[in-house]
């Protein structure tokens, strides 16, 4: 089975800081993997090797059966979509050429029809022409999702999307994180929102320290559960 992501024994060291501790994550393709966990657990430094930002200290990482070599070279970076915590949009550029410039870096044949076609599924039309720089938050993180999606990727990274949104801004959000999963498509989605997690994912994983504290699939998925291991996991990791 060629899974849409696969680490095995990730771990990743800054000087005497361990921020992974020999992490396993098996993701099949079409599914949505929610990563929980506490400020410093380690969530946003696994994304970043998930998608190839950084390497691993030691282990083994493939991302729809490209390994950690070919994602470092870029060989399989066209494989990955990042939606970070900051959305890093160019501000002085509209919305439209925030998205033909990305679609010219990865060698989308139109990138202008690429770019009308996706701020028209995120209902950004309107302000196709406006500097990127003038949006609201809710916005500018759905701007970001266009952006990611310009080349196609198989797998989409999410780190805290819901960050400083409303609730309504947050739910509508979701909505159209919603919509991008598919038969060929996986999403791994780090949230501090056990809402959206139960909402939006097939399985989830409890960071704590570094190390994988909690497993959740099926019914472990109900806000519930994921609250009582959220808050077990908090507890051991205090």
């Amino acid at each position: 089975m060629t899974f849409a992501l696969r680490a095995l024994e990730l771990h990743k060291r800054f000087g005497a800081v361990i921020a992974l501790d020999h992490v396993d994550v098996e993701l099949a393709p079409g599914r949505c993997l929610a990563v929980l966990g506490a400020n410093g657990a380690g969530k946003s430094t696994l994304l970043r090797l998930l998608a190839g930002l950084m390497r691993p200290t030691s282990g083994e990482l493939e991302v729809a059966g490209h390994d950690q070599e070919q994602l470092r070279r870029g060989e399989a970076r066209a494989l990955v979509g990042y939606v970070g915590h900051a959305t890093l949009l160019y501000s002085e550029l509209t919305a439209h050429e925030n998205l033909v410039f990305t679609g010219r870096l990865h060698g989308v044949s139109d990138p202008a029809q690429r770019a009308d076609m996706l701020l028209e599924s995120q209902a950004l039309t309107h302000v196709a022409h406006r500097r990127a720089g003038t949006f609201s938050r809710g916005m500018s993180q759905r701007l970001a999702i266009a952006r990611a999606l310009v080349h196609q990727p198989r797998l989409l990274l999410f780190d805290e999307p819901f960050t400083g949104l409303d609730r309504s801004a947050a739910d509508h959000l979701g909505d159209q994180l919603a919509t991008l999963r598919g038969d060929d498509r996986s999403c791994v989605l780090v949230t501090h929102e056990l809402h959206q997690a139960s909402r939006l994912a097939q399985e989830a994983i409890i960071l704590a320290r570094g190390r994988v504290v909690h497993r959740a699939e099926g019914d472990a998925l109900e806000r519930t559960a994921l609250e009582s291991a959220y808050a077990d996991a908090a507890a051991a990791s205090a």
